[in-house]
Formats: structure tokens, sequence, C-alpha cells
């Protein structure tokens, strides 16, 4: 286990940059040159090198000023990144993807059949919630709500991806297309920092039970699909797994995918 990870599959702990104390007391660096902006209540990560800054999610609206301050904790600005990737276009992951490219002229990359999600266009039907518990709702609501959740913004400026796109960009992120949650779901592979983005294809703290462990993401359109998903990203070699909700893994990604499928399985019964 190196300085940079956390034990049993937890996710990693938070390091300190005495250089940016006033501006921000903790980053949350995972692994070396990656990181993530907020709780893992909802994701955000960075993933940071020499030659910039390339950004899986953009969580919620209030993430902005989180955004910043990590990358100057990092010894980064705005003016370093040079991608933002959208694992899928629910709102609570195109937070800050507008302001973005307002303020820096970078437009997300999104899978084609997702793009109007983001943009606000398609709304998301209310079926495919599973079980659900009160007080794990009501937190992720209220942590939504003070972060801008209820007032999302249009994605606009948008630029699609597709299965097996090898993006140009910091890390070089393999782009690995996984419908299910919704038609445009991606995984996003970077060997850079040995790492495997799930958005919700995969969820370790479920937002609606608080049940913990990688599990099928409530809120999923095509379970069935989702689950059969699983079957592309299977054979990818990573040490992080970092979904959109819940703390990262680093149990494997086979056995994350075994207790995925166990789950789907035990809610069909």
């Amino acid at each position: 286990m190196t300085k940079f990870q956390a034990s049993n599959h937890a996710s990693a702990q938070p390091r300190t940059n005495p250089q940016h104390a006033r501006r921000r007391k903790v980053v949350m660096q995972i692994a070396s040159g990656l990181y993530r902006v907020g709780s893992d209540t909802v994701n955000s990560y960075l993933i940071v090198g020499p030659d910039g800054v390339t950004i899986i999610d953009a969580g919620l609206p209030g993430y902005w000023k989180l955004l910043q301050a990590d990358l100057a904790a990092v010894g980064k600005s705005l003016g370093d990144v040079r991608a933002l990737i959208l694992t899928h276009g629910d709102t609570d992951h195109i937070g800050f993807a507008a302001r973005l490219h307002r303020e820096t002229g970078v437009a997300a990359y999104i899978h084609e059949a997702d793009a109007d999600r983001a943009r606000l266009k398609v709304k998301k039907p209310t079926w495919g919630w599973g079980p659900v518990k009160i007080g794990p709702l009501a937190g992720f609501l209220w942590y939504s709500a003070r972060r801008g959740g209820l007032r999302p913004q249009p994605a606009t400026e948008l630029q699609t991806i597709a299965d097996g796109d090898l993006l140009d960009v910091p890390g070089s992120p393999r782009i690995i297309h996984t419908p299910g949650h919704t038609p445009g779901s991606v995984a996003v592979h970077v060997p850079a920092v040995d790492a495997l983005f799930l958005g919700d294809t995969m969820t370790t703290r479920n937002v609606l039970t608080g049940v913990t462990g990688p599990k099928p993401a409530p809120f999923t359109l095509e379970p069935e699909q989702a689950v059969a998903s699983l079957d592309r990203i299977e054979g990818v070699d990573a040490t992080w797994l970092l979904p959109g909700h819940g703390p990262a893994w680093d149990g494997g990604v086979p056995e994350a995918v075994r207790l995925i499928r166990e789950t789907a399985a035990e809610s069909r019964r």
C-alpha cells in the first residue's frame, strides 16, 4: 500500500498542502496526480499532470468554488484545465460544466446519446429508484439542494465522444460506452493515474439507502443493460475504481463487477 492509498477499499485520506492552507485546508488526494473535488456524496475528479488538468464529471453547480480552491491547492488554476469529461448527462454530473465553458472556453465531452440530457432537453423518468430509506434520501437531497442541485444549468456547449475514443488531453483517457444507467453512460479509463472512472455504472454508497460497497446505482433506466455493460469493463486493469457517488474502491475491477452482478441478481428474485 502506497502512502496515497486507503485501506480496506475505503476512500483515500486527505492530504494537506501547507502552501495553500489559507485557500483550503485540505485537498482530497486519492493517488499521485488524482484528486477528488467536494465530498463523496457527489463526486468530481481531477487528473493533474504537467500538461494540464482533465476533470471527470462536474458534480453540482456549487462545486465551482471548490474546484477553484482545489486547483489552487495543487498549484493549478482554471487556465490549466484542458478538458471536462462527463460520464453521463444527469444533473448531478453536469454541475459547473456551463460555468467552466463560460469562463475558460472548455466544452465538455459527452457521449452523443446523452448530449440532450446534459442540455436539459431530456428529463429522467421517475422509475428505477429501487429501495429507499428516508434518512439517506433526505441527506442526499439536502446536500444537493445546498449546492445548487435544484437549479441545474444546461451544458449547451458539448463535444461528443464514442466508444473506444482515446482523447488527446491530460491523462490520455479512453472512453468505454456502458449504457444502462442512461443511454450515453460511459466509463473512462486513465492508465496514467491507474484509474477507471465509472460515473453511475457503479455506486459504492447508495444515495437512497446508505448501503456501501460496489452496487448497481439507483435511478438506472435499463438495469439489465447496465449489468450487461459490465462485460465492457471487466477486463480493464486499474487499481482505482471511482464512482459518481461513494468512496473510491481499490479492491479490483473483477471483484467490483462480481459484487454488482450479485446484487443485481438478488434484486430480481
